[in-house]
């Protein structure tokens, strides 16, 4: 039996929204979607007129509908925003090179400039050589470290206010989940935040996805046929994250309003004063925003240059002793290197050694058999 959408409009639902269950039809759905992302935009009041924001664009589902949401908005409400896209290749074989083609479709369709930076101009490597020399155990650290600095380094490139990345309300309920299983306060703390940076040094990051439902985003994506890359990454099957992620789809399915109670919990979470803080400042190396000396994307950089590339993974002390020990070798492979050097050298001057002394005993031999020829002349010339 048709159900009659419950906004009232006169048409027939079409579909049933997983964030509150109401059935709608498409255009009243579409109506609440951009209602819902407006009303996060301005009561956090996320950007100011005359502002240039980049739009973090990977090609999935989450950014395509982020650009096109951010420019129906910003002409619809007048937010007087310049909107630009910046993207990060990182050098993945057939998913980021592929995704890419999506990025310059979105391009064209929301006629909004485009940059494009890698990880191979930004730091000389790829993920595919990275993954090459970590494995797949621990190559998202790498990834998503690169990632975020690579975002950092495009938006200053470009001159711009803030990042509007397209973080969803399932991906913010996972982090929180990853941040207590790991026991990480420090990202717990901020994890749940719509906007994070913005000091002197920093260019601020937002989320005007916070609150939306990664369901409701792909409906509202197939719903409007926008054009988004849906594979995923070829890497990730092995990332930690996915294990939150399982872990919340059967919570769902058990409560379905579980995402929004974890982000909601999460805001709501305080911490003792005893609680160490991770005091942000700018990195020594890159001069980049960071919570540590050196900052993690350079330790991790470190460590693929000399051959250590698990030096950036786990605590600092472990990183050190490799650093140390790395130090002693090289100090006795040079030790070795001179002796063997310094012997080579030995054995040449002797050789120079004996080579002068066989050519200073055949001058002194010429110089007898002149003597003797010279005599022998005196002799023959008074006879």
């Amino acid at each position: 039996m048709p159900i009659d959408c419950k906004a009232k409009c006169g048409n027939r639902a079409s579909l049933k929204r997983p964030k509150t269950g109401d059935a709608l039809c498409k255009d009243c759905f579409f109506a609440a979607f951009e209602a819902e992302i407006h009303h996060t935009i301005t009561t956090s009041k996320l950007f100011r007129r005359g502002e240039k924001v980049a739009v973090a664009a990977s090609g999935g589902k989450d950014s395509t509908v982020l650009a096109h949401v951010l420019k129906l908005l910003n002409e619809r409400h007048n937010y007087g925003l310049d909107l630009v896209l910046l993207s990060i290749d990182e050098g993945i074989t057939g998913y980021r090179d592929d995704s890419l083609e999506t990025v310059k479709q979105n391009r064209d369709d929301y006629q909004m400039p485009l940059k494009i930076l890698s990880y191979e101009e930004l730091y000389g490597w790829t993920m595919d050589r990275i993954v090459a020399q970590i494995g797949r155990s621990n190559n998202c650290t790498f990834c998503g470290v690169f990632r975020r600095q690579a975002l950092d380094r495009g938006a200053k490139l470009l001159g711009v206010d803030s990042i509007a990345t397209g973080h969803n309300a399932d991906d913010i309920a996972e982090t929180v989940l990853m941040n207590i299983l790991r026991g990480d306060t420090a990202r717990l703390r901020r994890c749940t935040d719509i906007r994070t940076g913005g000091g002197e040094d920093s260019i601020p990051r937002v989320k005007p996805l916070k609150y939306s439902y990664e369901k409701e985003i792909v409906m509202y994506a197939h719903y409007k046929k926008l054009v988004y890359f849906s594979t995923e990454c070829v890497f990730a099957p092995n990332a930690y994250r996915g294990h939150a992620r399982a872990f919340l789809k059967d919570l769902e399915k058990v409560r379905p309003s579980v995402i929004m109670d974890i982000i909601y919990s999460g805001e709501q979470l305080r911490f003792k004063d005893t609680v160490k803080k991770p005091v942000r400042g700018n990195c020594e190396r890159c001069g980049f925003v960071s919570s540590q000396q050196p900052c993690k994307a350079c330790v991790l950089l470190e460590g693929l240059n000399r051959g250590l590339p698990k030096l950036g993974i786990g605590k600092k002390s472990k990183g050190d002793r490799m650093i140390a020990k790395q130090n002693q070798e090289l100090a006795l492979r040079e030790r070795a290197n001179l002796r063997i050097a310094t012997d080579k050298l030995f054995q040449h001057f002797q050789h120079l050694k004996e080579k002068m002394k066989y050519k200073y005993l055949l001058i002194m031999h010429r110089e007898e058999l002149f003597i003797i020829r010279a005599q022998c002349q005196i002799i023959n010339h008074g006879t």
